[in-house]
């Protein structure tokens, strides 16, 4: 018999209710048995500090505004993906560089070397596009700062100037790297730039050295496990399917003006910030998988979308053998969720997980 609610257990509705959230501390990680029983949580506690000395400070600088920008535009405030989104795929990873090098700075020009580390994505992340996005203007007090990017190619002495493929909103430039980052069948294990500025004005103007900000590298994944396997699609039925029974009692029902049955949406609401997990997921603040409850009617109607098994099931409960249990209240359709959240070495992810949020209830 099916299980009533879409998940093995929902203890963190009984141990911590929504309501109470304000009232209590966060709980540590340790001590979150239920966390298993909702599956965005089972897979982002793979992805949460695990160490002591893991620390994030409040995440700020233009890396987030970038990505939080990038999240409002895929998904609503709830983290539902918005159909409009065209990301093309359901993982982006944001990788900071880390910089090398003596003091930037030489007259009006601004050179520095940066480093992108690749190594250590899960083998479940295919990658299928990689840019740079940076800022090719910024405006100073008496000057403007004019930049650009080089690449630095491995094991030779020269350099290849890249040309922005895009200019995105608020003043983002974005330059294609993919050709650069996977080489035959595998991808290198990191990619090193030049970011070049030079610092442009009227004469006279004097304008103290301000670094900007360094370029960030956008790596567009495909995760092949991002989430549940979704749940296995019913057979379109005609009305007779179940044969003449099923089509007269579904004549009787709008006789009689159907039967009311409990069975619906319930909200299911938990709070990162309950759960401790605030300080490195960004948004959305809460997650409400909602469930499925109450009793499903004597005689099912179609509007239910309930299986064939479910409505020979039911009449054996009435007619046959009291013994036999009735249908459950059940989800019958999911949609994703994203996530946006920061990563062990200071990097940003946005995630799309699959089958996350029931959306409608049916009886099996």
């Amino acid at each position: 018999m099916a299980m009533p609610y879409p998940f093995p257990s929902l203890l963190l509705l009984l141990v911590v209710p929504l309501s109470q959230a304000a009232k209590q501390s966060p709980l540590p990680l340790g001590s979150l048995p239920a966390v298993p029983s909702l599956p965005l949580l089972q897979a982002l506690q793979t992805r949460a500090p695990g160490s002591p000395g893991w620390q994030v400070g409040p995440a700020s600088g233009q890396p987030l505004r970038y990505m939080l920008n990038l999240y409002r535009r895929a998904a609503d405030h709830e983290g539902r993906p918005r159909r409009s989104r065209s990301l093309g795929t359901n993982t982006i990873r944001l990788v900071q560089a880390s910089s090398h090098g003596g003091q930037p700075w030489a007259g009006r020009w601004y050179l520095q070397a940066l480093t992108y580390h690749l190594e250590g994505q899960p083998e479940a992340e295919h990658l299928l596009r990689a840019t740079v996005v940076y800022l090719p203007s910024l405006s100073l007090a008496h000057s403007r700062l004019l930049c650009a990017l080089e690449l630095v190619v491995a094991g030779k002495a020269r350099r290849v100037l890249l040309s922005p493929t895009t200019r995105l909103h608020h003043g983002w430039a974005e330059v294609d790297v993919t050709s650069y980052l996977v080489l035959g069948n595998s991808s290198v294990g990191s990619l090193v730039l030049r970011h070049v500025c030079v610092r442009a004005g009227r004469a006279g103007g004097h304008d103290a050295p301000v670094a900007p900000g360094h370029p960030f590298l956008l790596l567009y994944l495909n995760d092949t496990q991002a989430g549940l396997a979704p749940p296995a699609a019913e057979p379109h039925r005609h009305r007779r399917d179940t044969g003449t029974l099923a089509h007269d009692l579904s004549n009787y029902l709008r006789e009689q003006g159907g039967e009311k049955s409990d069975c619906s949406l319930r909200p299911f609401p938990v709070s990162f910030a309950q759960l401790g997990w605030d300080h490195w997921i960004i948004a959305p603040h809460r997650y409400n998988p909602r469930y499925c409850k109450g009793t499903c009617p004597h005689l099912l109607r179609y509007d239910y979308h309930a299986p064939n098994h479910a409505v020979v099931q039911s009449f054996v409960h009435q007619l046959v053998d009291a013994n036999v249990p009735r249908p459950s209240c059940v989800p019958y359709r999911y949609s994703p969720i994203s996530v946006l959240m920061i990563e062990r070495n200071g990097g940003i992810l946005y995630k799309e997980y699959e089958n996350m949020i029931a959306e409608s209830c049916t009886c099996r």
